[in-house]
């Protein structure tokens, strides 16, 4: 028998964020969540987006033993924003059982019908620093620090339990040997029309510090077309600074300014820190070092961003970010480059690489169902 109860003790909590260290132990491509972040979830103190977000945690029991967990997020901003009634589910893991999943996903419906909500859909996040999307294809690929990796029978049991595809994204790797000869050219012109990249000038803290607000006034502008996209307000910034931020090494992080000094394109690439995240088993404190020497000294680097405001688009700009990228993967002979999640609609981000050759990793989607 299959029991589901909603997780509300520090006990409860600290299973639903260890429950997965247990079902992917030994896989060498999982990388956990920081397990720190995700006991505090529901905690209004901890997690930010419960300024505009509300979330239940639900565990799974099959013979009195712990065989999955989810989370159910309202996303309120997202629902106005898009105009809809949405449930979305996220941290769905759990055994090769579909009555488990079945079970799991039903507590978030049944959370969904008691606000009144007509659709669930998932995997979803809080906002999009958040993991989003289900594993697809590249079952044998790592997963970076900003995504969930899943065992193929996932997929298999939403399509068994009647759940349509939503949004799907791509993730390539770059080889940085054969790229377009023209980026280093036509950011050299841009740069004697006027623009330049604050990264060449400052310092990553310091670009936070000063220009966080044109930052993420441009990265709105940016993504307003993607599926379920929501602005980033105040409190999302802090989140994603805190998120992120720690992170960066400046050598792959752009900000272009306009002549008359406006932001209007960026490009944020970290460093990995996969590895130092499973080796520390998701703890925070474990992994710093494993995290400063992959900061110092980068041999995987993730492109997690990248944007143009719509205004600047045909204009050549985003050379700017992909040269100074690629003459720093050369100089520090990476040993791997590639993209986090890009949708498969956001046709502008893939064609910004499409003078890089480029080798799918993995495919992830979404899906949704109608409550009934």
């Amino acid at each position: 028998m299959i029991k589901v109860i909603e997780a509300k003790t520090k006990k409860q909590m600290k299973l639903f964020a260890t429950f997965p260290l247990k079902l992917y132990k030994g896989n060498p491509y999982y990388v956990p969540s920081l397990v720190g972040d995700e006991i505090n979830i529901t905690n209004k103190k901890k997690n930010l987006s419960l300024g505009h977000c509300e979330v239940k945690c639900f565990l799974a029991y099959k013979d009195n033993k712990l065989v999955g967990r989810i989370a159910g997020i309202i996303s309120n901003d997202a629902n106005k924003a898009n105009n809809e009634s949405n449930i979305r589910f996220s941290r769905i893991d759990m055994i090769d059982d579909i009555e488990v999943t079945k079970a799991l996903l039903e507590a978030v419906k049944n959370y969904g019908r008691e606000k009144g909500l007509k659709v669930i859909q998932g995997p979803w996040g809080f906002d999009d620093a958040d993991r989003e999307g289900m594993l697809t294809y590249g079952y044998d690929e790592f997963s970076s620090y900003a995504t969930a990796y899943s065992y193929p029978y996932y997929k298999e049991h939403m399509e068994k339990l009647g759940y349509e595809k939503e949004c799907e994204w791509v993730e390539n790797r770059l080889d940085p040997e054969n790229t377009d000869p023209r980026f280093p050219k036509v950011a050299e012109m841009l740069k004697a029309r006027g623009y330049y990249d604050l990264a060449d000038k400052y310092s990553a803290s310091y670009i936070i510090k000063h220009y966080a607000k044109e930052f993420f006034a441009c990265y709105n502008k940016a993504y307003a077309e993607l599926d379920n996209f929501v602005p980033v307000d105040e409190r999302g910034m802090k989140n994603m600074i805190q998120t992120f931020a720690v992170l960066i090494n400046t050598r792959y992080f752009s900000v272009v300014m306009s002549p008359d000094h406006k932001v209007v394109a960026f490009g944020v690439g970290l460093p990995y820190v996969g590895d130092a995240i499973r080796k520390a088993k998701g703890n925070l404190i474990l992994a710093v070092p494993g995290i400063l020497k992959a900061k110092r000294n980068p041999r995987k680097v993730e492109l997690a961003l990248i944007g143009v405001d719509p205004i600047y688009r045909n204009s050549g700009v985003h050379a700017i970010v992909a040269a100074r990228f690629i003459k720093h993967a050369k100089e520090d002979k990476l040993d791997d480059i590639f993209l986090d999640p890009t949708l498969t609609t956001n046709l502008k981000m893939l064609n910004t690489w499409q003078g890089m050759a480029k080798k799918l990793r993995c495919t992830r989607q979404t899906y949704r169902k109608v409550i009934d």
